[in-house]
């Protein structure tokens, strides 16, 4: 009976990503807790609405906690039978990290080593954390692997999610928690972020408004639909980090481990032109976009490309959503939401 198993803590449960795979797992009969600090990075009444979509489920309760708070989190892990987790709480968004880094370490760095210690103390069965494609920084090389090096991030955001790796592959090392990170690539889908380009994008050309096209619109991006995100979210949740018998100290593979410390990408590994991205979505919104050609800004990078066969030869998955189904379905809940 699946409602007798333990509950799955799922993080940052008011965010975009997080409110999807809550509603996934209650969907298929898993108890959640959900946390969130309901900060006000971007507007919080979106996050309420997304909290009411939850807290309207029978098998969701909501903790409204701090992940910095670390007696909170303490008593978190020590008062419910957690035995899986999903981390996918942060401090969010390229360019805020120049201008806020303080939110940074203390969310993504103090704020996962609470969820760290809470897992190694309540022996958690699997954490599954989020990472991102801005690991890869300065590589130029595609499509992005996880068996290559990540030692160039190009801004505060992504050195802060590079050591969410490094810490729980240390906690998989001393303490045998299998860690699971995916190094998400730019996603999208309804009750997306504000700050993400798709919703800029749409709020603008729909007032009117000109839009600001970065490095030209030569942004190549492998856009991926939120709902491919959480299917491989689900799946890797259920098939926890193991060791990798053949991981050697000689030839150090930086995407397995001696450890139970895995990553993977989840990318829709079809890079898409910015400027085509705009033209579906004029397509979907039938009204032409005002665009500002503008230079690549600090700490962007002009191009992501996942490559995805780890995930899919361990997991079974690959994204396959384009943005001509994908960017549709944004704009409808967009209308519906914001009544326009």
């Amino acid at each position: 009976m699946t409602g007798m198993q333990p509950p799955i803590l799922v993080t940052g449960a008011a965010g975009f990503i997080g409110f999807h795979v809550a509603t996934r797992l209650l969907d298929r009969g898993n108890q959640v807790i959900g946390l969130d600090n309901i900060n006000d990075y971007y507007d919080i009444r979106l996050k309420k609405a997304r909290l009411e979509q939850l807290t309207a489920r029978e098998q969701f309760s909501f903790v409204k906690l701090d992940l910095a708070n670390r007696q909170g989190m303490r008593d978190l892990f020590a008062h419910k039978p957690i035995r899986r987790v999903v981390h996918l709480a942060a401090q969010a968004g390229v360019r805020y990290s120049l201008v806020n880094p303080h939110a940074y370490t203390e969310s993504n760095i103090e704020g996962f080593l609470n969820v760290l210690e809470g897992c190694r103390h309540s022996q958690v069965e699997h954490l599954v954390y989020a990472s991102s494609s801005s690991v890869y920084g300065g590589n130029t090389h595609m499509p992005f692997s996880i068996h290559d090096n990540v030692d160039h991030p190009v801004s505060l955001y992504a050195a802060s999610k590079k050591a969410n790796e490094l810490m729980a592959h240390c906690y998989a090392h001393l303490y045998q928690l299998p860690c699971t990170g995916l190094r998400f690539f730019t996603v999208y889908g309804p009750w997306g972020r504000p700050d993400m380009a798709l919703f800029i994008f749409t709020k603008a050309i729909l007032e009117g408004q000109p839009i600001e096209v970065f490095n030209h619109g030569k942004m190549r991006r492998d856009f991926t639909y939120v709902d491919d995100i959480v299917e491989g979210v689900i799946r890797t949740l259920d098939h926890p980090a193991t060791v990798n018998p053949a991981w050697s100290g000689e030839k150090p593979d930086p995407g397995t481990s001696s450890a139970p410390a895995r990553v993977y990408n989840i990318g829709n590994h079809q890079p898409v032109e910015l400027l085509h991205f705009i033209e579906v979505l004029e397509h979907a919104l039938g009204k032409k976009a005002e665009k500002k050609l503008m230079p690549l800004q600090p700490g962007d990078v002009p191009a992501t490309y996942a490559d995805i066969d780890d995930l899919s030869n361990d997991v079974g998955f690959k994204p396959t959503t384009p943005i001509e189904v994908g960017i549709p379905r944004f704009v409808k809940w967009y209308r519906e939401f914001y009544r326009v």
